[in-house]
């Protein structure tokens, strides 16, 4: 029952209720004795909890079914740059914009985490979504592969301040890479193609905005800090034991 009650202090606590009003220094036997009395003097508190609890698990299921319903084009795009172990054990996906200040933010995330889990399959899916400056980056990125620097030319355009084509041109001219080729590279109908698939793709998991993630069987939107990916990576790996 308590474990019942926390779920419902969870999921209320995202509503604007302002009876469980709880402080900094409060335990978890006061945190549940104000779940309590608040459930006590509003039981429809309980209903809201179960509705909530309703439409995550509908949610969930929907999202579930639309990974099994796109899992070669997620999985195995050849298309898709892959990054970390080709043959790890979990797949981390990750749809982004060159301009999202929070996909800046997961890149040091994913950074770190390919740096400590040598078992980690990354395969990132160019998703320009904010600007036209992201639609030239995606497509300067993803022909970065035919000179063979995807992965550092990424982490170059994730460090702009803002990515344009002015910008771009000038990292991949100081990087070193071959402009003229690039920009040819640029109009590869491959390019097309990735991120037609990833606008496919985002609009049937119900992604709405930049970063989101699908780990393993289970799909994320929005950043997630290095504490939470992690923890959803051990959830996965323990549903392979299974």
């Amino acid at each position: 029952m308590l474990k019942f009650i926390k779920t419902i202090c969870l999921c209320l606590s995202t509503l604007s209720f302002s009876t469980i009003a709880v402080a900094d220094d409060l335990d978890e036997n006061a945190i549940k004795e104000l779940a309590l009395e608040a459930i006590l003097e509003n039981p429809e508190i309980i209903m809201q909890a179960v509705k909530i609890l309703n439409q995550q698990a509908a949610a969930e299921k929907t999202s579930g079914q639309a990974i099994l319903s796109n899992w070669e084009a997620l999985q195995n795009d050849t298309n898709a740059p892959v990054l970390g172990n080709p043959e790890g054990d979990i797949t981390v996906i990750e749809f982004f914009d060159y301009n999202c200040g929070y996909c800046k933010r997961a890149a040091l995330v994913i950074s770190k985490l390919l740096e400590a889990d040598q078992n980690i399959r990354l395969v990132y899916r160019e998703w320009p979504i904010l600007s036209e400056g992201s639609r030239f980056a995606a497509r300067a990125s993803l022909a970065a592969q035919k000179q063979g620097r995807y992965k550092e030319f990424h982490f170059v355009l994730m460090n702009l301040e803002g990515a344009t084509k002015g910008s771009v041109l000038k990292a991949a001219q100081e990087f070193g890479y071959d402009i003229k080729k690039l920009q040819m590279d640029m109009q590869d109908p491959a390019i097309d193609q990735h991120i037609a698939t990833s606008n496919r793709l985002t609009a049937s998991l119900g992604f709405s905005g930049t970063p989101s993630f699908v780990i393993g069987t289970q799909a994320i939107s929005g950043f997630v800090s290095y504490e939470i990916i992690t923890q959803v990576i051990a959830a996965e790996r323990e549903k392979l034991k299974k």
